[in-house]
C-alpha cells in the first residue's frame, strides 16, 4: 500500500486563510503486476468523517479506508475545515479533493468515471451537499470546472435543516447560525435533482443524535426523481456506528443487537458494483 498526506492549502492556495488545518489521506493498494494489471484504474472512494462540524472523527477515517482497500479502491480520507471556519469553505475542500484526484489520475490509477463520495453524520451532509451542489456560484468561484461524483454512500446522515428531524448543533457549527426556514440551500432532500448521483443510505431507527427520517427524506428525494438508491434501516445500534465491529466499537459502544448493522460494509461494496 501507497500512503500519503497532502495538505490541501499547499496546492491550491485559492482556498485562502479561511481554512482549517485541511488535509487529504491518501491510500493506493500496490498495482498487482503480476497479474498484468500495472496500470489498472481503480474506483476511488472520497471519505468524509462525521463530528458534527465541530471536529473531526477518527473512528470514521482511517478504519472505512483500510475496509475499502481490501476491495481494491483508491481511498481518501479528507481532513476538511470545521467550526469556527463556516460554509462554503467545506464544499469547496471536496472540489480540491476531486480537483487532486483527476490531476493524479494516471499517476494513482484512479478511474474517475467511478468517484464515490461516502460521508457519515456530518460527514453525511457534507457528502450529500457536495453531490448536489458541486457545481454551485460558490464552488465555482475557486473551481470553474468543479467535478461531480457518481455514488453517494451516506451512513447516518445529517441531511435536513426542518427542525422536526434536525441536528440543530450541526448547522450552527456550519454557519455560526441556524438557517432560515425559507433558505433550501442546507436541506439535502430540497437539493435533489435528475442530476443528483445514486446512493447507498444506512441508518438505525434507534438513532437517537440524528433521527433516522434525515436518512428517509433523503430516500424519498431520490425516489421522486427516479435516482437508484438503496436504503437500508436497522432496528438497533446508537448514532456512529462506523464499520460496527471491534475495529471502531468497543462493548460500551455497541450490544449485540446493532452487530446486524455491520452487513452495510459488504451491502455497499455489491450495491457499488450494479450500478457501476
Amino acid at each position: 500500500m501507497k500512503y500519503e498526506v497532502i495538505d490541501l492549502k499547499n496546492i491550491f492556495p485559492q482556498l485562502g486563510e479561511q481554512g482549517g488545518n485541511s488535509k487529504l489521506e491518501v491510500y493506493l493498494p500496490e498495482p498487482m503486476i503480476d497479474m498484468g494489471w500495472a496500470d489498472k484504474k481503480r474506483p476511488c472512494i472520497a471519505i468524509c468523517p462525521g463530528g458534527g462540524y465541530g471536529g473531526i472523527s477518527s473512528r470514521e477515517g482511517e478504519p472505512i479506508a483500510w475496509k475499502f482497500l481490501e476491495e481494491g479502491y483508491n481511498a481518501f480520507v479528507v481532513t476538511y475545515s470545521v467550526a469556527p471556519y463556516r460554509f462554503p469553505q467545506q464544499l469547496r475542500e471536496i472540489a480540491a479533493v476531486m480537483e487532486l484526484i483527476y490531476q493524479n489520475a494516471d499517476k494513482w490509477l484512479c478511474d474517475v468515471t467511478k468517484v464515490a463520495i461516502m460521508g457519515f453524520s456530518a460527514g453525511g451532509h457534507l457528502a450529500a451537499h457536495y453531490s448536489n451542489m458541486y457545481n454551485c456560484q460558490e464552488v465555482r468561484e475557486l473551481f470553474p470546472e468543479s467535478k461531480p461524483v457518481q455514488a453517494t454512500i451516506l451512513g447516518y446522515p445529517v441531511i435536513t435543516s426542518d427542525l422536526a428531524h434536525a441536528n440543530t448543533g450541526t448547522f450552527k457549527n456550519l454557519l455560526g447560525q441556524y438557517p432560515e426556514e425559507s433558505d433550501i440551500r442546507f436541506s439535502c432532500e430540497k437539493m435533489v435533482s435528475e442530476q443528483t448521483p445514486p446512493a447507498f443510505l444506512w441508518h438505525t431507527a434507534a438513532d437517537e443524535l440524528v433521527p433516522v427520517e434525515n436518512s428517509m427524506l433523503y430516500a424519498g428525494a431520490l425516489s421522486r426523481y427516479k435516482i437508484p438508491f438503496e436504503l437500508h434501516i436497522y432496528p438497533f445500534g446508537r448514532h456512529g456506528l462506523a464499520t460496527v465491529n471491534e475495529l471502531t466499537c468497543d462493548e460500551n459502544w455497541m450490544d449485540a443487537r446493532a452487530e446486524r448493522a455491520h452487513e452495510w460494509l459488504e451491502s455497499v461494496t455489491g450495491w457499488l458494483k450494479t450500478i457501476w
